[in-house]
């Protein structure tokens, strides 16, 4: 019966710590948020021409005769050759409508389009301008964008942070404990900006273009050690 005794007696003295060490710190989670809001540096537009014609040699000729008078009038505005590019070339058939059966072929469709970097967003209108004036007749999809979103996203980050620390203070004095250090620290997902502008439809000469402004977010995940007051 003595022996019995003294395993039992180990056995709990060998378990008690264990079960403290799995036993996780006394802790509070919060989430931080950051807004900041940026003016875009730069943009982007496609612009392009289509042509129909009976055969498709004749319309792929007609075609590539117009952009060209658009690529030397982008080059003409001063836009450097990096700056923009071939994004989509097209050669369709067009169909007869409204026919039992198959449908003749009864001419072609060619198009090509370009995209086009603009570095400096208030020569937006400008550059429509000059794509409209050289025979663009298909122009859209302006995207603004901010080169040094970088930086304001760390700007973004200690401000999501120092969000979180005014959240896990406030639990913390409210639950009667003090506030230690940051356990973890978790971003969500990648931040990814907001776009908030608009520009006016539809797209001509002289149209006017509202750059807007791009809101970058960032949002944290923090865990804060806490302990009681003595």
């Amino acid at each position: 019966m003595k022996r019995s005794l003294c395993v039992a007696v180990v056995t709990a003295t060998l378990v008690a710590p264990a079960l403290a060490q799995m036993a996780p710190p006394p802790a509070i989670s919060v989430t931080g948020e950051a807004n900041i809001s940026v003016a875009p540096d730069q943009a982007q537009i496609d612009g392009g021409v289509t042509s129909d014609a009976k055969t498709a040699r004749e319309a792929s000729d007609t075609n590539n005769a117009a952009m060209g008078k658009v690529l030397l009038a982008l080059k003409g505005a001063g836009i450097e050759e990096k700056d923009y590019q071939t994004s989509r070339l097209s050669l369709q058939p067009q169909y007869a409508p409204n026919r039992a059966g198959p449908s003749p072929v009864v001419g072609y469709r060619a198009s090509n389009r370009v995209t086009v970097k603009i570095r400096d967003v208030t020569k937006v209108a400008n550059v429509i301008d000059v794509l409209v004036g050289a025979g663009a007749t298909d122009i859209g999809g302006i995207h603004f964008s901010v080169t040094q979103a970088s930086k304001y996203l760390d700007e973004a980050r200690e401000k999501a942070v120092a969000d979180a620390r005014r959240k896990a203070e406030l639990y913390a004095k409210a639950a009667g404990a003090t506030l230690g250090e940051a356990i973890s620290i978790t971003e969500e997902g990648a931040p990814t900006p907001i776009f908030r502008g608009k520009m006016a439809t539809p797209m001509a000469a002289g149209a006017p273009v509202a750059q807007g402004e791009e809101t970058l977010s960032v949002t944290v995940h923090v865990s804060w050690a806490i302990k009681g007051k003595e």
